[in-house]
């Protein structure tokens, strides 16, 4: 076996889910690699770099446009040259799904809870929040009120009022309680979240990108390119199942939670193979000026780090992680 071998296994197994979820993917692509470059990008662009995971130019430019019928992204003309950039509600709706697959950890939760009561909105309105705030990883507390351990106030008011719903939404933030019941605490959140399917889809995650990483120690042979789709694809799967993980603080999530390795497995993934994919993606992405420049300050701080001040990334052995 050699990694090249492993990243054509998850290259086959993206390709054979059916329907094809390239607006997804696109989606994926401009919150790890596009945005940090400033944003915009010329289609040809998307179309080179999605080509190797067998998506076609056409299903590109479909899924592109259905993103900009969708308000995702918007489009600019320059000659006979698209160049795609991701909307400000469109940033806003995968921004904090991003920001926590970069996160090397939970913050300390105080123990209080943000709660959304949907009772006075029109019914057709209320499943459209109700849907927004479980793609957010909201829970359901009871009917017409839905709950979030870590979402603030504060970042909830724009989004209900993109989604024309803050006039008639009351949202609430509760007291923390010296005592929490941890006991009664697990079981809402049992009820609230189905964490078994949750967990279920992290030992999935697991199972498809270890190989990959016990062979970037034994035998890497992965070119800029392929650390390009690798990265890609794994920030990928990972990124979907954070859309459903209200990031529950470790006291109420169970002893063995798989969230946990997975969260160490895509960290040091990610680190072995950055520079390289950056090497490729510099090559291949253009905006209306040429090639895109190099990605922000920002871009170095995912995941604790990426690099030292010598310019080179810290990046643990197999044997230094139980991931």
């Amino acid at each position: 076996m050699s990694a090249k071998h492993q990243l054509s296994n998850l290259i086959n197994d993206f390709q054979e889910r059916r329907p094809l979820r390239a607006g997804s993917l696109i989606i994926t692509a401009y919150g790890d690699i596009i945005h940090p470059r400033g944003g915009s990008v010329w289609l040809g662009s998307l179309m080179k770099l999605l080509a190797p995971m067998g998506v076609s130019e056409r299903l590109v430019r479909t899924s592109a446009y259905r993103l900009v019928q969708d308000g995702w992204l918007q489009t600019r003309k320059v000659g006979r040259c698209s160049y795609y950039s991701v909307t400000g509600a469109g940033l806003r709706r995968f921004q904090q799904a991003f920001e926590h697959v970069y996160s090397l950890g939970n913050e300390d939760w105080d123990g209080s809870w943000c709660l959304v009561f949907l009772n006075q909105l029109d019914p057709e309105v209320r499943a459209k929040v109700r849907e927004e705030l479980r793609w957010l990883s909201f829970g359901s507390m009871a009917p017409g009120v839905m709950e979030h351990p870590r979402f603030s106030r504060q970042e909830l008011i724009p989004l209900l009022q993109e989604w024309g719903a803050l006039d008639d939404t009351i949202v609430m933030k509760t007291q923390p309680m010296e005592q929490r019941s941890p006991r009664a605490l697990r079981r809402q959140v049992k009820d609230s979240w189905n964490l078994d399917e949750l967990g279920l889809r992290y030992k999935r995650f697991l199972e498809k990108f270890r190989p990959l990483w016990r062979e970037l120690d034994n035998n890497d042979n992965l070119s800029p390119a392929d650390c390009a789709i690798a990265r890609l694809l794994l920030v990928h799967e990972y990124r979907k199942i954070l859309l459903r993980d209200p990031l529950l603080p470790d006291e109420l999530l169970p002893g063995d939670w798989e969230g946990r390795s997975a969260k160490h497995l895509c960290r040091n993934l990610y680190r072995a193979i950055y520079s390289r994919a950056d090497d490729y993606l510099a090559s291949i992405l253009e905006g209306s000026s040429g090639p895109l420049p190099g990605p922000t300050t920002g871009f170095y701080r995912r995941f604790g780090g990426l690099r030292d001040d010598s310019g080179v990334a810290g990046v643990p052995t197999v044997a230094e992680t139980s991931a």
